[in-house]
């Protein structure tokens, strides 16, 4: 099928002016869902549009690697100086290091912790609401850039006056292509390693008062951890440190920022779930998989395979597009519809196989808290101004979703 001339699967300023081209991904799951692109400055790519297909990647981690690039560009291949976390690492040291932490991040595991998360929540939505039962803020500014920062810096043992470091730092490594992070006279992947070498210094210092002063939280686990017996070296300590912070903040901040916007454009469904409080870990799974935060990730052909009835061979890359799947007409009932009750939802927003995120049970303690706690109160809700979107091919990220509220007493809520 022929792609608009313009247009570059993998340029952040796509995504940022247009948002999601969903018109185009749909017509690609029909026509190619495996499509070859190379117009395009950088290296060329399968993009792969289907939810059977990337699936199958998703169960192939032996013949399709992260390690060389988890991210596609749209510009020549920088060298990467840095170290893999552990969503870079492939076969057989993936399972090793993920089976490490496995079981901290089960859902019974963190049972003992739902009271704390949902404090969190509720404190961030009750600063929002504290001072005037009408009024207009930045939604991702007042509650959900805050909520996952404050969970995961609670979580890591950060100290509350360090949690807005976090904060910065996850901004400038994600939004490292976009203009309001741009640092003069360095490219976006200086900016970005830089970046990571200023929390790699400040979590050096953490590591080493946690080993000696170890507390219940994830620091002092991670820098508890053996193989064969031996202490995990230093710099895998801290990429484990890493991943918590800009994973476990990007895609949960998105999701709950896209979950608001999408109950304000469907008021219907908003409704619904406000009169039926018990369909809300639907209402997050439908919001997860309507928003789907991460927009793709790389992968690197191990071997020849075919795909999609493609041939794809040893060396190539592929882009696996993870909106579009979660739009797949032959997976779900009316893709297009936003639902809150949506059952059954086989959405792969927090991808597939053995690379699915560790963290998918916080971030939907979180949103879930959040929802709570904020949606019973909502009298009435609209935007108040033009979303603005980060410049990203790889998170699908809201800068600004300015709205104006009307809330319902805090009695009569309740």
């Amino acid at each position: 099928m022929p792609v608009p001339p313009d247009f570059n699967f993998v340029h952040p300023a796509h995504y940022a002016e247009h948002g999601y081209p969903h018109d185009l991904w749909t017509e690609l799951r029909r026509e190619d869902p495996v499509h070859w692109f190379d117009k395009t400055d950088g290296l060329p790519f399968w993009a792969v549009t289907k939810h059977e297909d990337i699936t199958t990647v998703g169960r192939h981690a032996e013949q399709f690697f992260n390690g060389p690039r988890l991210v596609i560009s749209h510009k020549p291949e920088e060298p990467n100086e840095f170290p893999p976390t552990l969503i870079q690492l492939d076969p057989p040291k993936h399972g090793i290091y993920r089976k490490l932490i496995n079981k901290r991040f089960t859902p019974g595991r963190l049972r003992p912790w739902h009271p704390d998360i949902e404090t969190i929540a509720r404190d961030i939505v009750d600063s929002l609401v504290e001072n005037s039962e009408e009024g207009e803020c930045d939604f991702v500014e007042k509650v959900s850039a805050p909520l996952p920062i404050a969970v995961i810096a609670w979580l890591l043992g950060v100290p509350k006056q360090d949690w807005n470091l976090l904060f910065d730092w996850t901004n400038r490594i994600i939004g490292a292509e976009d203009p309001d992070f741009k640092v003069e006279g360095k490219t976006s992947s200086q900016a970005a390693m830089d970046t990571m070498t200023e929390l790699f210094m400040y979590f050096t210092e953490l590591v080493a008062e946690k080993k000696k002063n170890p507390q219940d939280d994830l620091t002092s686990m991670f820098a508890s951890l053996e193989i064969d017996g031996k202490p995990l070296p230093d710099i895998d300590v801290l990429t484990f440190c890493l991943i918590i912070v800009v994973a476990g903040n990007e895609t949960t901040r998105n999701a709950t920022t896209g979950g608001m916007l999408a109950l304000i454009q469907h008021r219907d469904e908003l409704r619904k779930l406000q009169q039926n409080p018990n369909l809300m870990p639907l209402a997050v799974e439908e919001i997860v998989r309507w928003t789907s935060p991460i927009i793709h990730f790389g992968r690197t052909a191990q071997t020849d395979f075919e795909l999609g009835g493609k041939k794809i061979k040893e060396g190539d890359a592929l882009a696996l597009f993870y909106p579009s799947a979660n739009r797949d007409e032959s997976i779900f009932e009316d893709p297009f519809a936003f639902r809150v009750d949506r059952n059954p939802n086989h959405h792969i927003a927090f991808g597939s196989g053995e690379h699915f995120c560790l963290g998918a049970h916080v971030a939907r303690l979180e949103m879930e808290y959040a929802y709570r706690h904020l949606l019973p109160r909502i009298e009435e809700v609209e935007l108040n101004g033009p979303v603005e979107r980060l410049h990203s091919a790889l998170v699908g990220g809201v800068k600004k979703l300015p709205i104006r509220y009307k809330l319902k007493p805090s009695s009569v809520a309740a």
